[in-house]
């Protein structure tokens, strides 16, 4: 308990910074301290409650009115993440995410398609990156708030009551990833890959970004997807769309390997790689029980192997833990708050937190391997 409250101190005293005002720094801290606590919903009154106030007005007053900068707090959270977790062959992962919410003042909220929800429904959509290390290691470090066009963008009375700034502009998902691969960039943040699902593996606007860059990605992509499209040559004799580019593929084209452990294990599937020529190749996965394929664009300007390259597609399945660990341990998706910039003041504190309880399994791994090694004669 000694080290939490260590490691705790020490995370505030980052945080005291972005405030000017001590009663500030004291709301943050323990708004800050209720998402990591044990409570089972993580709004402004039961964390009031657990702080031992009697109504949740200043916990409030922190994500509505008070001066601080969520972009700094960004910058924070990523700059701890690296402090403990940086990888040379880390991989970047971006996905949405859907938060459920009633009415329509919420900043962005609409009926749209959530996949977290797996329907239509009522919510705000959240674009995030996270990043994953080759120890297993993985935290949200940047986030972005979808506002559809015409529902908020272009409605000026709607974005001066969430209190939507006026530079905001409409920008698609696959451009708030590529704006978050931006600053991660500037930031220094070491990492090989940069993985994706389809939303964002079949823009080619991102996908454009990325190889002008010379940023390495391994992204999913429809069965339907057209080899030759972002300047990819068929030169090599290849058919036009990847699901028939794979029913080429013979018995000794595919390999059996494991791309990451699971809840019920190792994620073990078929994996099969076809070459489409300067740098890009895709992928094939086929699922061992019911022979379902999955489809990856991969620009690998290295040449790496295609056990690097299944390494990385598999690291897109913890930004999905990413999500699940931050909404059941850091209140992700318990706020209360319905201007634009509150979202991302509790989404960031919240990822702070999630940060926090990483560095700390983290800790608790490494003192494990210690304690074992120091028993081995």
């Amino acid at each position: 308990m000694a080290v939490w409250d260590r490691e705790f101190r020490d995370v505030c005293a980052r945080l005291d910074g972005l405030f000017y005002r001590t009663d500030s720094r004291a709301h943050a801290r323990h708004y800050l301290r209720g998402l990591i606590a044990p409570l089972e919903r993580k709004n402004g009154w039961t964390i009031a409650e657990y702080s031992g106030d009697p109504e949740p007005k200043a916990l409030q007053r922190l994500l509505n009115l008070s001066p601080w900068d969520a972009a700094e707090a960004r910058d924070l959270v990523r700059d701890y993440a690296m402090e403990h977790f940086a990888d040379p062959r880390g991989v970047l992962i971006a996905d949405p995410t859907g938060f459920a919410k009633k009415g329509n003042k919420s900043a962005g909220v609409q009926r749209q398609y959530s996949g977290t929800l797996g329907r239509i429904d009522n919510c705000q959509i959240g674009v995030f990156l996270a990043y994953a290390n080759t120890a297993g290691d993985r935290v949200l470090i940047d986030r972005e708030l979808y506002l559809p066009d015409a529902s908020w963008c272009a409605d000026p009375g709607r974005r001066a009551e969430a209190h939507v700034p006026e530079k905001v502009t409409f920008a698609t998902r696959p451009k708030q990833v590529q704006a978050m691969i931006a600053r991660a960039v500037t930031a220094g943040v070491p990492f090989a890959w940069f993985a994706a699902d389809e939303e964002f593996g079949q823009n080619p606007g991102l996908r454009t970004y990325l190889e002008a860059e010379g940023i390495a990605y391994a992204m999913a992509v429809p069965k339907n997807t057209d080899i030759t499209t972002g300047g990819i040559s068929s030169a090599a004799g290849l058919p036009t769309l990847v699901k028939h580019a794979q029913s080429r593929l013979t018995g000794h084209d595919w390999s059996r390997r494991a791309c990451g452990i699971g809840a019920k294990g190792f994620r073990v599937y078929d994996w099969a790689m076809v070459d489409a020529g300067d740098g890009h190749q895709y992928v094939f996965r086929r699922n061992i029980s019911d022979g379902e394929l999955g489809y990856f664009h991969c620009y690998n300007p290295r040449g790496e192997s295609l056990t690097e390259l299944v390494r990385v597609i598999g690291a897109r399945w913890p930004i999905e833990e990413c999500f699940e660990a931050a909404k059941s341990e850091a209140g992700l998706d318990n706020y209360q708050v319905r201007l634009y910039h509150a979202w991302y003041r509790h989404i960031t504190l919240s990822m702070l937190a999630m940060a926090f309880l990483a560095v700390m399994r983290h800790q608790a791994k490494k003192d494990q391997r210690d304690l074992r090694a120091s028993r081995t004669p």
